[in-house]
């Protein structure tokens, strides 16, 4: 299991609970959260930091706002962050009412968000 399945629980529950309709992927070591078929959100437990972790898609925009708070962390799974994305730290997720926040964050940029072309089946 490379992701906390409680953890998983709580995001199903907070995009139900908004209404948003939504596929959960196994993908990247961790669990992807795809809205309208692009990526949303998603968890993994990080190798690294120690602990799960919650990748949200947020844009550029409110990247400049979220990643100076203590609990992000810039996305990098290369050596390279990725723009628009960050790691929320367990800290920044913890209650019910900030793991809503970050979801929202998410959904709000998805209209924004351009989908990864599909790759051709052989």
């Amino acid at each position: 299991m490379a992701y906390d399945e409680y953890l998983a629980d709580r995001v199903k529950n907070v995009f139900n609970d908004k209404r948003v309709s939504f596929e959960a992927r196994k993908m990247l070591g961790g669990l992807c959260f795809m809205v309208d078929n692009k990526m949303c959100c998603g968890i993994h437990i990080d190798k690294k930091y120690g602990d799960s972790l919650l990748m949200a898609r947020i844009g550029e925009e409110a990247y400049k706002n979220e990643i100076s708070k203590e609990v992000c962390l810039p996305m990098d799974f290369t050596g390279r962050p990725m723009k628009g994305y960050i790691f929320v730290t367990p800290d920044g997720f913890d209650m019910e009412d900030d793991l809503a926040y970050w979801i929202q964050l998410t959904i709000d940029f998805n209209p924004l968000a351009k989908a990864s072309p599909r790759k051709k089946k052989k």
